[in-house]
């Protein structure tokens, strides 16, 4: 049996609205909202590429920050 079958037709135009009304809110939703990007400096993209960390060598066996 149909779920139509239960209703009347006064409650299956309710429905009918409600069903439509539902999918243009999700339409609406879907839409992709513009994120305003974050500008970092110079500074911080050099730390975060670790351009700016400590290099190390061996000397005579033992490790020497250079």
């Amino acid at each position: 049996m149909k779920f139509a079958d239960h209703l009347n037709k006064e409650q299956i135009r309710k429905f009918n609205q409600l069903r439509h009304t539902s999918r243009n809110q999700k339409e609406k939703k879907s839409k992709p909202i513009a994120k305003q990007q974050e500008r970092l400096s110079q500074r911080d993209l050099l730390i975060l590429m670790g351009a700016n960390r400590d290099t190390y060598k061996r000397v005579r066996g033992s490790v020497r920050r250079k």
